[in-house]
């Protein structure tokens, strides 16, 4: 039995929005419609001075409610399908753990480059096409860690003399192992739920007990990035800011008939308040919406992975010493139209810290 992951739980993974000195979290190779959306570059405050950046951001992702459309629904109620003659997967947990690194450059103010590199630490456990009653003998769990699908882009802010508007282009590049058929995936289904397997050994095993290409630490295409921010002063204290970001695959290495693979593109939209009355201390709330398209081929679950969400995120920013600034956020789901049956998250949480040179 194979296990999948939706898109659902893939950070719309690297979805987030806008990058001033572009350090977005890259969680986007592996999540879809689940989270990972916040904006870091408005938590960590847009800037415009040249030198370097260093980031660490840690976003957690446990995806435990089974949803589709705009509602919740029960295990019992999808297994029903199964006892009425489908083959409709009842996914149980996905738990998501991402750590991204990033590395920021602005020879001026009105450039930066940036490169993300994201480690991957997720675990899965499905009944499979299990009927009613569920059983725990039905539960099969794998695991699946190590560097995913790096990301290098550009952001030019040269368009306003205030450098408020920037413009960006990026690639996402296929570093992490996938999955499929004769590919370099990691990961095996496991009967226990309790005796995940992953590393080198897992290669090993026939292909027909790889993980699906989706739950992989990357998913072996190449995609084309491009977005835009804007950041203004709206009253003495109140900054505003509004970002947008398109990727697309544009290149992908499971293009053979029978093992092809194509993630779904995805556009993520995010609009916020930052409260600056006290520089040190930033309170600030974003919107985050995100929109995927069902993933294509023979090894893509084109029912289950395609929809749109919308995430409240409210957050705080903290300036710890001159040029070392850390933030934490909470996303709570406020809206959510699933294709199919998709496991999602009831809230998720990220934690970042920057140090500016």
């Amino acid at each position: 039995m194979s296990c999948r992951i939706r898109a659902s739980a893939r950070a719309l993974a690297l979805c987030c929005a806008g990058l001033a000195p572009a350090l977005a979290p890259a969680c986007a190779f592996a999540c879809a419609t689940c989270g990972c959306s916040l904006s870091s570059d408005a938590a960590m405050g847009y800037g415009t001075s040249a030198g370097w950046r260093v980031s660490l951001q840690y976003d957690y992702i446990d995806q435990s409610q089974l949803r589709s459309g705009t509602s919740a629904v029960s295990p019992s109620g999808v297994a029903a399908i199964n006892d009425a003659g489908g083959n409709q997967e009842v996914e149980r947990q996905t738990i998501n753990r991402y750590w991204t690194l990033g590395l920021a450059y602005s020879p001026s103010a009105d450039w930066s480059f940036s490169l993300l590199v994201p480690y991957i630490d997720r675990s899965h456990t499905t009944y499979g096409a299990a009927g009613n009653p569920l059983s725990s003998a039905d539960v099969s769990g794998a695991t699946v860690t190590g560097i995913g699908d790096l990301k290098l882009l550009a952001a030019w802010q040269g368009l306003l003399p205030t450098h408020a508007l920037g413009l960006q282009l990026g690639v996402k590049l296929p570093t992490g192992a996938y999955g499929g058929p004769n590919a370099a995936g990691t990961g095996v289904v496991g009967r226990d739920p309790t005796a995940f397997s992953t590393g080198p050994n897992a290669r090993q095993a026939s292909p027909g007990n790889l993980l699906d290409t989706s739950l992989q630490a990357g998913n072996g295409s190449t995609d084309l990035i491009v977005g835009a921010y804007y950041y203004q002063a709206v009253s003495q204290n109140f900054d505003a800011f509004a970002s947008g970001q398109f990727q697309a695959s544009v290149m992908h290495r499971l293009d053979q008939p029978g093992q092809d693979y194509r993630p779904g593109n995805q556009e993520n939209l995010s609009v916020g308040l930052r409260y600056e009355k006290n520089p040190d201390w930033v309170p600030q709330l974003q919107i985050n919406l995100t929109h995927k398209s069902a993933d294509q081929g023979a090894l893509a679950d084109t029912a289950d992975t395609a929809g749109t969400v919308a995430y409240l995120s409210p957050g705080l920013s903290v300036a710890l010493a001159r040029g070392v600034v850390a933030y934490g956020f909470v996303q709570l789901p406020a809206y959510s139209r699933l294709q199919g049956y998709q496991l999602f998250p009831r809230w998720t949480a990220s934690a970042g810290l920057s140090y500016s040179f």
